[in-house]
């Protein structure tokens, strides 16, 4: 099973495994370490990643980019109407309270939910991983913005299921780069925290953190984000410059045009790089729109003081950091550096500045974040072993508890989990009731979540409240933000005050004697559990039952995608043979084709191909499949015959080989061969005779035939001769020289002959036939 973390990206996706004690970075089907975010779909089927990629201008109204923006909001929300539909290219719809977006797909008019482009999109993501790793991918850690909401959250797990993938967490992006950052650190203190800010500029979230390390562990102290600031703010502040000069200069409204404004944004993000290393770049776009080219300069000066207001964005979230943690300047150890955007100099310097000091970019800025997410996967995967390395993080928003009012209480909300609570974190809260009830979790702080959001996050019901002894049971609600940031209600019980009695030790008085007059015995009060509640929650995340549903037709859209993938190739196969088959029976194959074949088989690749192009455009997989078997009655025997007469010559050159090697061993008076019996050695002599008389017979037929007849003989049954004959001849060859005999020289003849045996020489022999005790 692989270990697998994900950066989802709003521009693009990075995958990392673990494996061969380490994290890569893998490629996807084009060789690419970075994947596009892009879901896109046309009349045969959908197109995801690189795919969509190749389709974004000229299918851009069935391209939908900003996934990561737009999962787990409504079309009613704030910054959908008035941010997020700059940046789209597809019309956004309502589907049943969620936003979707309505396409063209298999010619039909449909409408699909964001949480099920989403789901797409990671099917391609857990294709890229299976294919690159030869392993099914289920078991995964997602990276996601800090500033998700439980909504959003929800979201994200419901499109990974609809996707057939376990996430065994949801972490926040800027959590996943400490941890990459952090557990490869052999230098970490003991005591004393070591401070370090973490800054990423992705292409459109600015996020700011500090983490504090120790051996062992990272905890996150504080965090601010900047929803709106972004690489494609640069790029869209580019695009508005551009247009308002083509406008000028050639006389075209660029903006009026989709493909015009998409090919005028790519154009302005490689600008943008380009700046990021030089003091001045070119813009060029070839048939931008009406058949017009354009071309334009900047400098890096012009371009920051074009951006200079975005740039100036960097600065308060940075302040608010070190105001909300608590720490000076000075305390801060190191100022990592992470995210594509981040290489726009002004930005460095802005933030350089602010510190006082030099930044650091130890951290691959492109990957780090897959990394991290993968680490923390091979942490939680029992599948794993990682170095120990605890990971706590922080909620961005505080949530607290609402309740209908009782004529005892008061109160009717708490805020259970403040902002930069830990996470996972668990709360008890105490009720005193006499029936069932309600509670509703709610953002405490509505205005800080993203615009349009609900601050509803959930709703739990406690059932089976009844009263204890005539007075309101005490009751346990036991409440929990999970790994993924997600609240829920793990459980609800009842205790009960009871009152017991505990043995306490025996009193003495001054003398050392007992004192019978005091007690041995103590009342104590106790809670004790006395019932589990059932509790009914009624949250954002989808039905069972719907999930199932939206994951077949997720299976059947991979299906039908296959078989379009598989259909395609089945006819680029028949269109190759065609040409290749008309072009080669006039030129290198014209000997191996029997004339009297010869004119109806052009003739049927004549035909063959002329069905293609008309009513064969549109065939099945299977069409094309038999349209190429008819072909290859005719057309496979030439082709065997040319690859025959191509191999034979090379087979029959080993048969002779072999031949003269067995003979030669088998003739040879070398001292190796001297203990092999003579009539072994001639049967080598004969076996090779015979093959060679085998072979000159048969090549002397084949000399005879046509090229376009059938072979007298095969490349194969050379070949299964010369394995005939290795298989006799070897074993003889190699068979082991026999040992010496050694014969014993008597003991009359040996001093007969001055030599002394061993008795001679004082040794004894034991004869162990005269010491067996024999019964």
């Amino acid at each position: 099973m692989s270990v697998v973390g994900i950066d989802f990206g709003n521009l693009q996706s990075v995958i990392a495994v673990a494996r061969n004690r380490g994290i890569d970075v893998i490629c996807n089907e084009v060789s690419n370490r970075f994947t596009p975010s892009l879901v896109s779909f046309g009349p045969k089927q959908r197109y995801l990643g690189e795919s969509a990629k190749t389709q974004e201008i000229s299918n851009f109204k069935n391209t939908v980019s900003s996934l990561k923006r737009l999962i787990g909001r409504t079309l009613a929300d704030k910054e959908i109407q008035e941010i997020e539909r700059e940046y789209l290219t597809v019309p956004l719809v309502d589907v049943n309270g969620q936003l979707g977006v309505k396409l063209n797909y298999q010619g039909e008019e449909t409408t699909f939910t964001i949480t099920q482009l989403y789901a797409m999109y990671l099917t391609k993501m857990k294709e890229i991983a299976a294919n690159e790793t030869k392993m099914p991918v289920s078991d995964c850690v997602i990276a996601i913005p800090s500033w998700y909401t439980d909504i959003q959250r929800r979201a994200v797990l419901d499109a990974s299921e609809i996707a057939g993938l376990n996430v065994l967490r949801l972490i926040n992006d800027s959590t996943a780069t400490a941890l990459g950052y952090g557990i490869t650190k052999t230098d970490l203190p003991e005591d004393k925290p070591r401070n370090v800010v973490f800054i990423e500029v992705g292409h459109s979230t600015y996020t700011v953190s500090v983490v504090a390390f120790q051996k062992g562990r990272l905890d996150v102290k504080a965090r601010t984000v900047d929803r709106h600031f972004g690489g494609r703010n640069f790029d869209r502040l580019l695009v508005d410059h551009f247009a308002a000069e083509f406008k000028t200069k050639y006389g075209i409204d660029v903006k009026s045009n989709g493909k015009a404004t998409i090919r005028l944004m790519a154009g302005c993000e490689k600008l943008k790089k380009i700046l990021s290393a030089n003091a001045q770049a070119p813009l060029n776009v070839e048939s931008i729109m009406e058949d017009r080219d354009v071309s334009s300069m900047m400098t890096r000066a012009d371009f920051e003081e074009l951006a200079k207001d975005l740039i100036s964005r960097v600065e308060a979230p940075l302040a608010k950091l070190l105001e909300i943690s608590g720490l000076s300047k000075e305390e801060i150890h190191a100022v990592e550096m992470v995210g594509g955007s981040i290489r726009i100099p002004a930005l460095k310097e802005r933030i350089a500045s602010f510190f006082g000091r030099e930044l650091s970019s130890t951290l691959n800025q492109d990957e780090a974040v897959a990394r991290g997410a993968a680490l923390q996967c091979a942490i939680l995967s029992p599948a794993f072993k990682v170095r120990d390395f605890a990971v706590h993080d922080i909620t961005t928003y505080p949530i607290k508890m609402t309740w209908a009012p009782t004529p005892e209480e008061e109160e009717t909300e708490l805020v259970v989990f403040n902002q930069n609570n830990a996470i996972p974190s668990t709360k008890i809260l105490t009720f005193y009731r006499s029936e069932p009830f309600d509670l509703e979790a709610h953002y405490a702080v509505p205005e800080e979540i993203p615009a349009g959001i609900n601050p509803w996050i959930a709703r739990f019901s406690i059932k089976n409240v009844e009263p204890n002894n005539g007075e309101a049971a005490q009751v346990k609600v036991k409440a929990r933000l999970n790994l993924h940031g997600i609240l829920s209600v793990e459980s609800a019980y009842v205790v009960e005050e009871v009152v017991k009695e505990e043995l306490i030790e025996e009193s003495k008085d001054a003398e050392g004697k007992e004192d019978l007059d005091a007690p041995l015995t103590r009342k104590v009060k106790k809670l004790v559990k006395k019932a589990d509640l059932p509790v009914v929650s009624a949250t954002s995340s989808m039905d069972a039952k719907l999930i199932a549903e939206l994951r077949e037709k997720e299976l059947e859209m991979v299906a039908s995608d296959k078989l379009v993938v598989d259909t395609e190739a089945a006819k680029n196969t028949l269109e190759e043979y065609i040409y290749e088959m008309r072009n080669k029976v006039d030129g290198m194959y014209k000997d191996y084709v029997n004339p009297a074949d010869k004119e109806k088989f052009v003739n049927d690749l004549n035909d063959a191909e002329n069905w293609l192009y008309d009513e064969g455009d549109e065939a099945t997989k299977s069409a094309y499949n038999n349209k190429l078997a008819e072909l290859n009655k005719v057309g496979a025997p030439i082709l065997e015959r040319v690859r025959e007469a191509n191999d034979r010559p090379v087979a029959a050159a080993e048969l002779r080989e072999a031949i003269n090697k067995y003979m030669s061993e088998a003739t040879s008076s070398e001292e190796k061969y001297a203990h092999i019996p003579e009539e072994e050695k001639n049967s080598i002599v004969e076996k090779c005779v015979k093959a060679q008389t085998w072979i000159e017979n048969k090549l002397e037929r084949q000399s005879m035939v046509k090229k376009f007849e059938a072979p007298v003989i095969t490349s194969a049954e050379i070949r299964k001769e010369r394995d005939n004959l290795a298989y006799f001849a070897t074993p003889i060859l190699n068979k082991p020289k026999p040992k010496p005999v050694v014969t014993e020289t008597p003991a009359a003849d040996s001093a007969a002959s001055g030599k002394t045996t061993p008795e001679q020489q004082g040794e004894t022999k034991h004869d162990d036939s005269k010491d067996m005790d024999i019964d």
